[in-house]
């Protein structure tokens, strides 16, 4: 067994995703938008919407851009976005092929309603209980995302959760997420089970990618130590850390939470209402980093494999790049085993 198309796990991924390559450009809010997706789809791969805290109708726009290019895609809905609601609604009037839920646990009913509109659903599970818990709700497939990737995370790193739920859950299609930026690890994580992989970092930095020409150039010169984890302060106020790359605008938010802590302590908000403010100021960080180019006081969100990307290039080059070298390196693997 010598080509990544005769890897069972690679076939199992094609077939669920219905693409030529099961390689999944991850949602990133103001980045991953209809141009990108297509971009994705076009090289053979799934791009994924990012919903975010877009307005009802440029989501409504983006999807239809979608659909009448004929691209393969799936839509990222964050469950506790202020425009969840309606964001859903739209994903299922328009028949959005797959819809993949982030942010929390969506409800039993929200992955009904989406599979009863002919979608294929996706869910995070970063625990092995929230993995059986979400395949009970219904998910048709889970993506494990480990601490090393960038934006919202959770605290288990993508080799514990490999063992505590890619090993565990064989009956259900997987993709693992989180540090991945090389065709060798994708090669090695569909010789452990994966149906497929997932990656932001690498295409935040894509030609295609809307980011400001600041935002790419600083994680081009940016080290992997770089990104790190933002902390919470107080467990009054539960934080979802959030992965970025250190400036300004990472101290800034620290400060924001000591007067979050104050205002709650002082009766002066509502922990929801605070935990609110706090998702509020990483949107619009990002968006300021984003579009704006402002590397100082926005959000650079960002995996720790931001230190294994140093160009910048287009969706085909790094979809080319990745599969040859992922190639190479079943060929390698089937040597070793087989002893030749």
């Amino acid at each position: 067994m010598r080509k990544l198309k005769e890897l069972k796990y690679w076939k199992r991924g094609q077939d669920f995703l219905g693409v030529k390559y099961p390689i999944i450009s991850g949602a990133m809010t103001w980045i991953s938008d209809a141009k990108l997706v297509k971009a994705v789809s076009d090289a053979g791969g799934m791009g994924v919407l990012a919903a975010g805290n877009m307005p009802a109708d440029l989501l409504e726009k983006e999807i239809n851009l979608l659909k009448e290019a004929g691209a393969n895609y799936a839509v990222n809905l964050i469950t506790l976005a202020p425009m969840y609601r309606e964001h859903i609604e739209i994903a299922v009037r328009l028949k959005a092929p797959f819809i993949v839920f982030a942010g929390s646990f969506p409800r039993k009913e929200e992955l009904r309603r989406a599979g009863a509109a002919g979608a294929k659903t996706i869910c995070f599970a970063s625990t092995e209980s929230i993995a059986q818990r979400m395949i009970d709700y219904g998910a048709d497939a889970l993506v494990l995302e480990g601490s090393e990737a960038g934006g919202h995370i959770g605290h288990v790193s993508t080799t514990v959760l490999i063992q505590q739920v890619l090993f565990n859950f064989p009956d259900i299609p997987i993709f693992v997420a989180g540090g991945i930026a090389s065709g060798k690890m994708i090669a090695h994580l569909f010789l452990m089970g994966a149906a497929g992989v997932q990656m932001g970092t690498i295409f935040a930095m894509a030609e295609e990618s809307p980011a400001h020409p600041r935002f790419k150039e600083r994680f081009k010169k940016a080290r992997s130590r770089e990104a790190f984890a933002t902390p919470q302060y107080d467990s009054s106020l539960p934080i979802v850390a959030v992965r970025a790359l250190k400036n300004k605008g990472t101290g800034d938010f620290g400060k924001l939470q000591l007067e979050l802590l104050k205002k709650l302590k002082n009766n002066e908000l509502t922990r929801i209402e605070a935990q609110f403010e706090a998702e509020k100021y990483w949107a619009g960080a990002l968006r300021k980093a984003v579009q704006d180019g402002d590397i100082e006081h926005g959000s650079l969100m960002s995996g720790q494999s931001v230190g294994l990307v140093n160009e910048i290039k287009s969706v085909k080059k790094i979809m080319t790049d990745l599969l040859n070298e992922a190639e190479q390196e079943v060929a390698v693997a089937a040597a070793l085993l087989c002893g030749s």
